[in-house]
């Protein structure tokens, strides 16, 4: 898999990630422990685009990340809003049209809001309803997203700590 594009000259300034999916109870909260754990050094949230808020992450959810140590038990869904957005230096959704609802919405997130598996050229299905297989699938698909997101941003922080700025 390659990297993902360079996000822009401070993509190395990314402290703060926002991931967004359409429920807030399975995709977003299993990418944002995922990144919380990969790049302990960012603020990591996650939101939905229409989500029942307050509800718990799908109980499927919470058991396939707790075998990663993981504990998603205390998640809440909520609902994307212009705080969460402007907070955030890089917003990763799960689809082509999530990309283009968020960027329609919220004209700030134009630049800064791609897919979770761009670098692949993917969109992660929603797994909600669905059998545990395809939570399996989308698990697999969202650890590869996490996976090329975390080397990008890792490479673009050092790069700019040796004097290597792209």
């Amino acid at each position: 898999m390659q990297a993902p594009p360079l996000i822009s000259d401070e993509a190395a300034m990314i402290r703060s990630i926002l991931v967004v999916c359409l429920g807030n109870r399975c995709r977003s909260p299993m990418a944002a422990d995922l990144l919380r754990q990969a790049l302990p050094d960012c603020s990591i949230s996650s939101a939905g685009l229409a989500p029942p808020v307050g509800a718990g992450a799908d109980p499927r959810v919470i058991r396939l990340l707790a075998r990663d140590g993981l504990d998603l038990g205390a998640h809440r869904a909520r609902e994307l809003d212009d705080d969460m957005v402007d907070g955030a230096d890089l917003v990763l959704v799960m689809d082509s049209e999530q990309r283009e609802w968020v960027e329609q919405r919220f004209p700030r997130a134009r630049g800064k809001t791609f897919r979770l598996c761009e670098a692949a050229q993917a969109d992660i299905p929603d797994p909600y309803g669905g059998s545990q297989a395809m939570f399996l699938i989308v698990l697999g698909l969202i650890r590869e997203g996490v996976q090329a997101w975390t080397a990008q941003i890792q490479s673009e922080a050092q790069a700019t700590r040796y004097g290597e700025a792209t």
